[in-house]
């Protein structure tokens, strides 16, 4: 070679190449996820047994997949292997809200046609979301502590089911949806708030896998409100009481959680697959 010719480019990326399968069975989800939410959206027979309690939640639930959420995870995977930490951080958050949101989906809904497409998508996602934290580049990740958020939504379920238990009645939203208990609330208390304290706690204590986890979780917090805040509007188009009550708490934490995510994105340096200085030979 002579002077002139680079003898090669070395490349570093925060996205580790072990990544890349888990965010294509990401991409796989989100196309099926996008599929069945205009499935849920268009065909009626599809959530025909829901209670009428039910049936705005679960369609909120679709207009949110089908707007936000699998769009996100399908854009979010494709700059992820593209070498993008940021889009990396926040797919992590929407794979995540994508597992919560399927188990629902899988356990609370009627069997019907569209029972192996969501079993598909939570498979997927759950692989990925496990692969994607074990393959990440956590020394490049800054974050912020999530307690106070974790808490305030713990408080909020459990102002309804601890009334309820001294009472010896069952919660009221258990009762509207015809269910055996409230599976949000299960979901919420028994795992992903915990996640969210734990992450918290690891954070106060500089441990690197936090920094990793604290932007999805932040990302996860947001896309839990967004469904809630499609509701009323979803009442009201069926001619139902609207719970308008939960827009101005709900609207100003998801408002809130944005500014931090945006926050905790800023601080990312390691963003778009930098290169090393070009070894030139002598």
């Amino acid at each position: 070679m002579t002077a002139g010719d680079t003898a090669g480019t070395v490349e570093h990326t925060a996205v580790s190449e072990r990544a890349a399968i888990w965010l294509w069975l990401s991409i796989a989800a989100a196309v099926l996820a996008l599929a069945g939410s205009v499935i849920g959206l268009t065909v009626d027979s599809i959530y025909a047994d829901l209670t009428s309690a039910f049936l705005p939640q679960a369609l909120a639930q679709d207009i949110a997949n089908l707007a936000l959420a699998a769009p996100a995870m399908l854009i979010c995977g494709i700059l992820a292997l593209r070498g993008s930490l940021r889009a990396y951080l926040v797919w992590l958050g929407v794979v995540t809200f994508t597992v919560y949101n399927y188990v629902i989906y899988t356990f609370s809904i009627p069997f019907g046609p569209l029972f192996p497409l969501w079993v598909a998508v939570l498979g997927l996602c759950i692989y990925a979301l496990i692969g994607g934290f074990a393959a990440i580049d956590r020394d490049a990740v800054a974050a912020w502590f999530l307690i106070v958020v974790a808490m305030l939504f713990s408080l909020l379920w459990l102002s309804e089911d601890v009334p309820a238990l001294l009472a010896g009645d069952t919660p009221q939203s258990v009762i509207d949806m015809a269910f055996p208990t409230n599976p949000v609330h299960v979901l919420d208390l028994a795992f992903f708030l915990p996640a969210v304290v734990v992450t918290g706690v690891l954070l106060l204590k500089h441990r690197p896998f936090a920094y990793a986890a604290a932007p999805a979780l932040v990302v996860f917090l947001i896309l839990t409100g967004v469904p809630i805040l499609f509701t009323p509007f979803v009442q009201a188009a069926h001619g139902e009481a609207a719970g308008w009550g939960v827009m101005v708490p709900i609207g100003a934490l998801t408002v809130a959680l944005l500014g931090v995510l945006t926050w905790l994105l800023s601080t990312v340096r390691a963003d778009e697959r930098p290169s090393a200085e070009s070894d030139r030979p002598s």
